[in-house]
């Protein structure tokens, strides 16, 4: 009797666990082509890169853009005053 109980919750657990990795197999397998078939049809646009004089100004001399140095010195002033 407990020989036909274990081995009915071996098969249980077996058709279970496999109808799960099935499950799993099919989700990833559909979520990879749906992934492809976007990145296919629906392509993102290229980033639109900066204009070359304010990035090299920029590059040169980070002093230059007020708002930078402000951002800066307040950090500094913060991270001095909690010490």
């Amino acid at each position: 009797m407990q020989a036909g109980i274990i081995d009915q919750g071996l098969e249980l657990m077996l058709y279970g666990m496999g109808t799960v990795v099935v499950f799993l197999a099919l989700l990833v397998l559909a979520t990879t082509v749906m992934s492809r078939l976007v990145e296919r049809y629906f392509p993102e646009p290229e980033p639109e890169l900066p204009a070359p004089r304010k990035a090299a100004a920029l590059a040169a001399d980070p002093a230059a853009d007020p708002q930078l140095v402000a951002v800066i010195s307040a950090a500094i002033h913060q991270h001095r005053n909690r010490r």
